[in-house]
């Protein structure tokens, strides 16, 4: 029975740090589209870049990607303390992702702000929350392999 329950977190815990990354870009891709649009209107010779842009979107897209997972990488700290303590608060797990998504960014721009499509810190937390309930949902409302999900409560033995 723990066998499977480990089998079972092996790959429910992947799986959900996989969406929990994906979803969290995606909110972070809807809220920098202003900023993106504006740029590409600020440059009237951009429109000739666009096949290339088209090109080589999946390696942006790729790039992107690494952003978010490098920020919501403090996250591995937190899901290692659910899996090995069974947490399996939703708090819990929404206030990692929002606090490794604060501290990631924090750790990955550093002082000098060099990057311009990161920058605005709500949205790195909303980010963060939003991985959060992904992760929550998928893998950690069962977290920890050694625990039971669904207890069978027994009843108390009668004295004679």
């Amino acid at each position: 029975m723990i066998l499977g329950r480990f089998i079972l977190r092996f790959l429910l815990v992947p799986t959900g740090i996989v969406v929990a990354v994906v979803i969290g870009l995606l909110v972070m891709l809807i809220g920098e589209w202003n900023e993106f649009s504006a740029y590409v209107q600020s440059h009237p010779d951009s429109g000739n870049y666009a096949l290339t842009v088209l090109f080589f979107s999946p390696w942006i897209l790729l790039w992107l990607t690494g952003g978010a997972l490098m920020m919501l990488s403090p996250a591995l700290i937190g899901i290692a303390v659910s899996e090995f303590f069974a947490v399996r608060s939703w708090i819990f797990h929404i206030g990692n992702g929002a606090v490794s998504a604060w501290v990631g960014w924090t750790l990955i721009d550093g002082p000098q702000r060099t990057q311009k499509l990161f920058e605005n810190p709500k949205l790195i937390v909303l980010m963060g929350v939003v991985a959060g309930i992904c992760y929550w949902l998928i893998a950690g409302w069962s977290a920890g392999f050694w625990k039971p999900v669904f207890r069978q409560e027994l009843p108390p033995a009668r004295a004679t």
